[in-house]
């Protein structure tokens, strides 16, 4: 019998487990269904590179048949190890922009405004440039500037201004628009996901159980109670009792796929799986955003990318002195802007600069050296929905991401905008030392139409899925403001599922945020952050 039962020990899982169980008279048991964080690869940042092969830790999702894409199904990575997706990420520490979280309050979201949650940010925060009015230091999360940095990330910052953008040196202070360095979560060079920064350091807490290998197959509901889970673990099932809540961590797919296993979902959706109602909740599953990205890659006239980096040398030198390329989190630079199409004052657009080829996720070794920009759109129109493939956990559920699907094609004329955005910064003279050919999509690629074979042809996860058990006032909203699921009681979903709508920018600092404020609101907190 434990107090709070935590599924899933990703980016908000973690935090969870650290927050309710710093009381020693609450018991918390977190699981997770991947093993323990203990690759080395997940640490050294470089290590990145390699981890896309590594099945082990990885979900390893794919999408259905994309209509917008060709047919094309999308391999959608998740992480599946202690730390969830933060210990396989780019590390790269962002918020988005302040209306992104006015926005989710004015739609339903009360308490979630950017006001209250700035103060949540800082909270969380240890900034190696220590505290200022948006950054706070002190907090379980290190926020580092990159220890080594690439000559060619240096030049794309220069070649965005010459583009005639401004120089950023802070995305997430009082303007997000610009070009500027990434800020990650590492520390002292080693990448610091939620394991490292929220478990490791309680993980021995003697109210606190973990166990890995752990696969949830549903939720206990008795009387409209959420009372416990039934998990399997090393052949054998058990069903652990939770005397106050039963908290659901495991991501914008996971989730939603556990809630309607449980009995909690559209009605027509379970009743064909075989599955007893509990709840007819239409929005679970439904409301599905992502980023969707396109890469321009162009080739190097040297070998100053990371292509063909001498791995045992790089390797030696981050495990013995904590230096050199291995600290890099590869996507070092990058920069936000506001296209033709932005709406409002927000940038609109996202890039991230790789001094390397990067095909397919990396998992294509392309011949030579070169660089490459990623370029997302960063508020899409377009809304997928996830439906289970059967009423088993261990069958992983159907991704339809719909992407370019909205009705006035608003989301392909951002991603030609993208394109035409990265071309004109690579065009720049900054980058004349290392310019050669234009790879993908090529400098033929050049009228319209040739330019929206290539992005269907070629776009891609830039690995940011929200919003399939949406938090909001409405009846049709998954969850409370509170992220107590709607019709169960002792059942609530803290993780990046809740999140009505995507935010300007990479999304594994705001899942943290959501649980840290979750986390005290169920601790009898009023919604506002701890001061010192």
């Amino acid at each position: 019998m434990y107090d709070y039962i935590v599924i899933g020990a990703g980016s908000a899982g973690c935090v969870l487990a650290n927050r309710l169980s710093a009381d020693p008279s609450i018991r918390v048991l977190l699981l997770e269904a991947g093993p323990r964080d203990w690759h080395p690869f997940i640490h050294m940042p470089a290590g990145i590179a390699k981890l896309v092969h590594k099945r082990n830790i990885n979900w390893d999702y794919w999408t259905e048949p994309e209509p917008g894409l060709g047919g094309r199904r999308l391999w959608w990575p998740r992480g599946k190890v202690l730390g969830g997706s933060s210990s396989i990420n780019a590390m790269c520490y962002l918020r988005g922009h302040p209306r992104d979280y006015d926005e989710w309050a004015a739609n339903g979201a009360r308490g979630w405004d950017w006001n209250t949650l700035l103060p949540w940010f800082r909270h969380a925060e240890d900034n190696q440039r220590g505290a200022d009015a948006f950054h706070g230091s002190g907090g379980p999360l290190s926020v580092s500037d990159l220890k080594h940095r690439n000559p060619i990330s240096a030049a794309f910052i220069e070649a965005g201004q010459q583009a005639g953008h401004a120089l950023n040196p802070d995305f997430n202070g009082p303007e997000q628009t610009g070009f500027g360095w990434y800020q990650v979560t590492q520390r002292n060079g080693a990448r610091w996901s939620s394991a490292a920064a929220y478990l490791n350091p309680v993980r021995k807490r003697p109210n606190l159980t973990i166990v890995t290998g752990a696969q949830a197959n549903r939720v206990l509901i008795e009387n409209g109670r959420a009372t416990g889970v039934v998990y399997r673990a090393k052949g054998k099932a058990y069903a652990p009792r939770a005397e106050r809540e039963v908290l659901l961590a495991g991501g914008a797919l996971n989730s939603p796929q556990l809630l309607m296993l449980s009995g909690i979902g559209p009605a027509d959706e379970l009743r064909r799986h075989g599955i007893k109602v509990e709840v007819d909740a239409a929005g679970v599953g439904d409301n599905l955003q992502d980023h969707l990205d396109i890469c321009t890659l162009t080739r190097s006239r040297n070998a100053d990318t990371y292509d063909r980096i001498n791995e045992l040398a790089t390797g030696w030198n981050w495990f013995v002195h904590r230096r050199g390329p291995g600290t890099s989190n590869v996507a070092e630079a990058g920069g936000f802007l506001r296209s033709a199409l932005a709406p409002d004052e927000r940038a609109d657009v996202q890039f991230h600069f790789v001094p390397a080829q990067l095909d397919d996720h990396g998992r294509n070794r392309l011949d030579g050296n070169g660089y490459t920009v990623h370029a997302c759109a960063l508020r899409p129109r377009s809304r997928g929905r996830l439906k289970l493939a059967s009423a088993s956990a261990g069958d992983k559920v159907l991704i339809h991401a719909n992407y370019l699907s909205d009705a006035e094609g608003f989301d392909l004329r951002c991603m030609r905008e993208a394109l035409r955005l990265t071309r004109d910064v690579l065009a720049q003279a900054a980058l004349d030392p290392w310019r050669g050919e234009e790879r993908f999509p090529g400098s033929a690629v050049q009228s319209q139409a040739e330019i929206d074979a290539f992005i269907r042809a070629k776009a891609e996860t830039i690995y940011h899925p929200i919003g399939t058990c949406r938090m909001g006032d409405d009846d049709a909203a998954v969850v409370d403001p509170q992220l107590r699921v709607r019709g169960v009681e002792g059942l609530r979903v803290v993780d990046a599922s809740v999140m009505p709508n995507l935010i300007g920018g990479n999304t594994n600092a705001p899942t943290m945020v959501i649980a840290e404020r979750c986390a005290y609101l169920m601790l009898g907190g009023d919604g506002r952050a701890p001061t010192a």
